[in-house]
């Protein structure tokens, strides 16, 4: 028992000397195989030196693909500029006359980029892992070759990204669908289709025309029905996205209409232009910030927001006190002299800022999206547009049910000349009805800002759109607003899908029609009694 337990000892501390010994450093006999020779051979010496650690190996793979290697009929050297050094020593060296060049053909120029990506994988951080693991792929996708494999397998033994992990993963299994072993190629059949990335599609319809195997060829048919399945998935869920994107876009550019046309009866034809002003406040807030507080410019929308709801209020506030006042149950003098008051703002704007659109960046934190289910593709803006337009809704309806003010405008609304006898300011509620309802629409000319460039004539796309949301919805009901914004976009975004986006909009504008021709009053129609002031 002693005696096997000192075996067992000196075992254990020679692997243990073995494990502390250096890689197997760079002989001249692997530099001349990489640099010459039969290409599968040159091709089986780059795999393995680049599964190595040695950086000599990773320096000569490195000066092949960038044709920098020249050799004799012993030595190898790199070629830096005017100088060289020995490949295998890493030693300056005077290159002699007679070397020549390492000859580089088409197929050793993916094996080598597929060997720089490995490199890349043991040697580099997350994000460059990634982008190796990518590269790899996309190598292994286009031209897939099992003498990589050891590589792949090599790198997938040790510590990854979880996402270089899985693009690695496809590439491994690329690379056997193309090896000689049915077994091997039936069992990448069977994880492309567990992995379920539409990305692996045209590999596998590809390789089912040349597939030999039945068993294979059948594998990879259910692979391909299960992508497919998948690939309608993605595609329904994302045209609903899209909808109720467009659908909140179009709720926040009607949520200030539906105070000043569907609470007050104005018919202000200048609502884009209030839209458009508050865009420009946020551009004008991002310039601010870009050039006095660059390092807190990912927080300027925290500024920009409460700028453009000040904006456009003031302007709404001056436009109800100077023409609009003097308008109230006067629908068509209202329509005439606020579409008036359109241009006169869109003119100005071009007078300031110029007739050019102008760009607004996102903060950072806006950048990017969520990728779900291989193809879908969530971006983070349009997730934040859909959380704010939630929130602004949240807020103009508890300010217009449990606020005094609201509870003047509902009073002033519902019956105006009791509102008055009880000593309710009207004509000032009127003002700070329309500057709630112009100040929402600064918000929503904020949001927009964060999809699209800024111009003057950014309010003419939505007016109509918003109009025919605060009709649809009901005059005067937030709920309905919500419902139809949400609606025609979602309609809106499944007809253009397979009908284009012009017939999309003319079958929209036909199903508003006749359905204000079945209710004109609405989705919801207004409770309560209503009197003209």
């Amino acid at each position: 028992m002693r005696r096997l337990i000192v075996l067992c000892s000196l075992l254990l501390a020679t692997l243990g000397s073995l494990a502390a010994m250096p890689a197997r450093a760079l002989t001249v006999e692997d530099a001349l195989a990489v640099a010459q020779g039969d290409t599968d051979d040159r091709i089986a010496a780059i795999n393995r030196l680049a599964g190595t650690n040695d950086q000599r190996a990773h320096a000569l793979i490195r000066a092949l693909a960038d044709e920098a290697l020249r050799l004799t009929e012993d030595h190898v050297y790199i070629v830096e500029g005017d100088n060289a050094i020995d490949a295998v020593t890493g030693q300056a060296a005077t290159l002699p006359d007679s070397a020549g060049d390492a000859m580089v053909n088409n197929r050793l120029r993916g094996v080598l980029d597929t060997a720089l990506a490995g490199i890349e994988l043991f040697t580099a951080g997350p994000e460059r892992q990634r982008e190796a693991a990518r590269s790899l792929q996309r190598n292994a996708f286009n031209d897939p070759d099992p003498a990589g494999l050891p590589l792949i397998e090599k790198a997938l033994a040790g510590e990854l990204d979880p996402d270089a992990r899985q693009s690695l993963e496809l590439a491994q299994a690329a690379m056997q669908l193309a090896s000689d072993d049915e077994a091997m190629r039936l069992a990448a059949a069977t994880k492309l289709g567990e992995a379920r990335q539409p990305i692996v599609r045209p590999l596998i319809e590809e390789r089912i025309k040349s597939e030999s195997s039945d068993a294979v060829k059948a594998a990879l048919t259910k692979s391909l029905a299960s992508i497919d399945r998948l690939v309608a998935l993605a595609s329904g869920l994302g045209q609903a996205f899209t909808g109720i994107s467009l659908g909140s876009i179009l709720l926040l550019a009607a949520l200030g209409l539906a105070i000043t046309y569907g609470l007050m009866g104005v018919i202000n034809m200048a609502h884009g232009e209030l839209i458009m002003i508050g865009a420009y406040a946020t551009w004008l807030v991002q310039t601010q910030f870009r050039h006095y507080l660059p390092e807190w410019f990912d927080y300027y929308l925290v500024v920009a927001m409460p700028a453009a709801f000040a904006a456009s209020a003031l302007v709404g506030a001056v436009m109800e006190r100077t023409v609009i006042r003097f308008l109230y149950g006067r629908p068509l003098e209202t329509l005439l002299a606020t579409w008036g008051i359109s241009l006169v703002l869109m003119q100005t704007v071009r007078s300031l800022f110029g007739a050019q659109n102008v760009a607004v960046e996102n903060p950072s934190w806006m950048s990017g999206g969520i990728t779900l289910l291989g193809s879908l593709n969530l971006p983070y803006n349009r997730l934040v547009i859909l959380a704010f337009a939630a929130a602004v809704l949240i807020g103009v309806s508890l300010l217009i049910a449990r606020t005094r003010l609201g509870l003047f405008v509902r009073g002033v609304t519902q019956n105006r000349p009791i509102a008055a006898c009880m000593g309710v300011n009207t004509a000032r509620i009127d003002t700070w009805a329309f500057a709630l309802g112009s100040g929402i629409a600064g918000l929503a000319g904020c949001a927009l800002s964060q999809i699209g460039n800024v111009g003057p004539d950014l309010g003419q796309a939505y007016i109509v759109d918003s109009f025919m949301v605060v009709v649809l919805g009901g005059v005067g009901q937030l709920a309905g607003t919500v419902y139809a914004a949400l609606g025609l976009g979602l309609i809106n975004k499944f007809i253009e899908g397979w009908a284009g986006a012009v017939l999309a909009k003319i079958a929209v504008l036909v199903f508003i029609i006749v359905f204000i021709q079945k209710r004109p009053q609405g989705i919801f129609a207004l409770k309560g009694r209503s009197v003209e002031a």
